[in-house]
């Protein structure tokens, strides 16, 4: 499988809107045996220049203009991750092999991420040669994965104070894995080849104690934080830019069938351990504290806590999950422990529910 080399990412502003072309060595058999490998020039697919700013919620620029050649003619993050693996080679030499081998060996992202991911989930049984054949296939098929990647390892670059680095986010962290590999899943499953997502899927479970559906639907720009013990079922939906902590459930409520599980918008923020179960909605920009039980629809940028949790403020960010503030203030904490006092009943016995459940 060929992969994406550097002089075929065009400007940015227009990624493989002409054409994505194989490598040198295989271009001119390509040009005869395999013109309609990639996608066509009818596909208009576009990222900024610069993919901090669109990883941060800040909308597309109106104008379709293209960037001449001579302004950008290199994949961005790609860049600072070959760079960054260049000094850390530097620094430890004793990890020059694997970082090579990992990053410095590869012309592209999708084919370094695929080399990672492979390495990661092989077993007896499913080798590496074979899973790389899977994601490369996959990965430089899709045009909304390839986006996806790059705006995740940017979620993650800016949103965790643990990633040092994109490389670190590349090659480390399993809830950046886990989440590339579940897109290449729900990619195969859409395409009805079910029993390989499936399979997937089980190796995801198996390897980084993630379990995401492959049919459930993941935005992009997004962060699954340590990712340890996330479950996310099969109607599930996450919206752009949301960040999910470890521990959470987007779960059912029994043995239901159909559309069963949560949606998610845009810029939410679920804190650790959260638990949402049923087909019910987390409004944009909304917080769930950790340890809460979600069971009922979250107004779009309110902030809930509790079991059965509540509705117990207002969050002034647009998007919460990009700042990831999980505290309040001081008063804001007294003003709802006074709201509690005043609930109970005389006898001082809990009335087993707080005004303002959800």
């Amino acid at each position: 499988m060929a992969c994406v080399s550097d002089e075929s990412w065009v400007p940015l502003p227009k990624l493989l809107s002409d054409r994505l072309y194989l490598r040198e060595d295989d271009r001119r058999d390509a040009d005869d045996d395999q013109s309609g490998f990639f996608v066509s020039e009818s596909t208009a697919y576009r990222l900024e220049k610069v993919f901090p700013v669109y990883a941060l919620g800040i909308s597309k620029p109106e104008s379709d203009s293209v960037v001449g050649p001579a302004s950008v003619s290199s994949d961005p993050i790609w860049d600072a991750i070959r760079e960054e693996a260049k000094l850390e080679a530097e620094k430890e030499p004793i990890l020059s092999s694997f970082l090579y081998a990992s990053i410095l060996a590869h012309d592209c992202l999708e084919q370094a991420l695929g080399f990672v991911l492979a390495n990661r989930l092989q077993n007896p049984t499913l080798l590496a040669t074979q899973l790389m054949d899977i994601f490369y296939d996959v990965m430089l098929r899709d045009e909304d994965i390839q986006r996806s990647i790059r705006l995740d390892v940017q979620a993650f670059k800016d949103r965790d104070p643990a990633c040092l680095s994109y490389c670190s986010a590349l090659l480390y962290l399993k809830g950046y894995h886990s989440l590339q590999v579940h897109r290449v899943a729900h990619s195969l499953w859409s395409q009805g080849r079910k029993v390989l997502a499936l399979a997937l899927q089980s190796r995801i479970s198996e390897v980084f104690g993630v379990d995401i559906h492959p049919a459930a639907k993941i935005g992009e720009g997004i962060l699954l934080d340590h990712g340890t013990g996330v479950v996310i079922g099969e109607t599930a939906v996450v919206g752009n830019r949301v960040s999910l902590m470890h521990g959470v459930t987007l779960g059912g409520t029994g043995k239901e069938i159909g559309d069963r599980h949560p949606k998610v918008g845009d810029g939410a923020l679920i804190g650790a351990s959260a638990t949402i179960l049923g087909n019910i909605k987390i409004g944009r920009g909304a917080m769930v504290a950790a340890g809460s039980l979600v069971l009922k629809d979250v107004p779009p940028h309110s902030m809930v806590a509790g079991i059965p949790a509540k509705v117990i403020g207002y969050v002034d960010e647009i998007d919460p999950s990009l700042t990831m503030k999980h505290d309040a203030t001081k008063e804001f904490f007294e003003h709802v422990a006074v709201q509690r006092r005043d609930t109970r009943p005389a006898g001082g016995q809990s009335s087993g529910r707080i005004d303002g459940s959800i």
